[in-house]
């Protein structure tokens, strides 16, 4: 019994965990560049919807269930994307990698900043998705939030699966993740691609924040925790890989869980950078390693 409690929250923890690493794996495919500021994207989301759930309460009085909240953190997190494509991208992508790097961690701390100075240092919480308590499935305790956040992810992958491999435009993205000079050649405009994936990439870790803050709560300075998670989600899932990167956070959530069940979480986590360099020593492509240049 105390293993499937334990094995839920491992799959509603990795669920959050994989939003943050297929956006993240987004904006790479979109540019072949790292976004840096993509664990402040994150706990923007959280803010966001903290900020959201204010509004609407002086609105309408009363509990504002968390997925109510959701549509604006999407959207809003999809603004905050573009932003970072238009100011930290866009004009420097023909200089070296290392400027995009810099001009992302910069945005990054200046997220950081504008929501520490916004909402203060303090940790911050939002509602539950659809309300707090248990309930029991197939004679399991389960959390209505654990619940919750697994059903909202496999909506939100869903339909980016649809987007990805029904549409004109997934299939645009696709190609321009695959080979973006041939894609040039055949008239996708590359920035509008590279638009959308920031878009889609910013918005999924919006998501995210949202999905986590109820139960581990935000604060401004939560995001570069957050960008490690994903950044070690994808190389054991193989770089550049959307399935693997979901799959490796999946697998980074499942080991904090049993770690953390026996021990404590600085434990978890300093264990689970061992485990990375093993799995690195080991297999350096990836435990879902992709054949060079197959992406999305």
């Amino acid at each position: 019994m105390l293993i499937a409690q334990l094995t839920l929250n491992a799959i509603a923890l990795g669920a959050a965990y994989a939003l943050v690493a297929i956006g993240f794996v987004l904006v790479l495919n979109a540019t072949t560049a790292v976004n840096f500021a993509h664990g402040e994207s994150v706990v923007a989301g959280g803010f966001a919807a903290v900020a959201l759930s204010g509004v609407i309460s002086n609105i309408w009085p009363g509990a504002v269930p968390g997925i109510v909240l959701l549509p604006g953190v999407l959207a809003l997190t999809a603004i905050l994307g573009l932003a970072i494509a238009a100011l930290a991208y866009l004009p420097i992508r023909n200089r070296p990698p290392v400027t995009v790097f810099v001009t992302t961690i910069a945005f990054g701390i200046i997220v950081t900043n504008g929501l520490n100075a916004g909402f203060g240092a303090g940790p911050r919480t939002v509602p539950a998705l659809l309300g707090t308590g248990t309930i029991e499935l197939l004679g399991i305790t389960a959390s209505r939030q654990s619940l919750a956040i697994i059903t909202t992810t496999t909506v939100l992958i869903g339909v980016l699966t649809f987007l990805l491999q029904r549409t004109q435009l997934g299939r645009q993205f696709r190609a321009c993740a695959q080979d973006p000079e041939i894609a040039r050649a055949l008239g996708i405009r590359l920035t509008r691609i590279t638009l959308l994936g920031f878009a889609l990439g910013t918005a999924f870790a919006g998501a995210a924040g949202l999905l986590l803050t109820h139960q581990f709560f935000v604060t401004p300075s939560d995001g570069a925790s957050l960008i490690l998670k994903a950044y070690i989600a994808v190389v054991i899932g193989g770089w550049g890989s959307l399935r693997g990167a979901a799959l490796g956070a999946l697998l980074i959530a499942i080991f904090e869980v049993a770690v953390a069940s026996v021990s404590s979480q600085p434990l978890a986590e300093g264990l689970l950078y061992i485990a990375v360099l093993a799995v690195l020593f080991i297999r350096p492509e990836g435990i879902f390693g992709e054949p060079q240049r197959l992406r999305a």
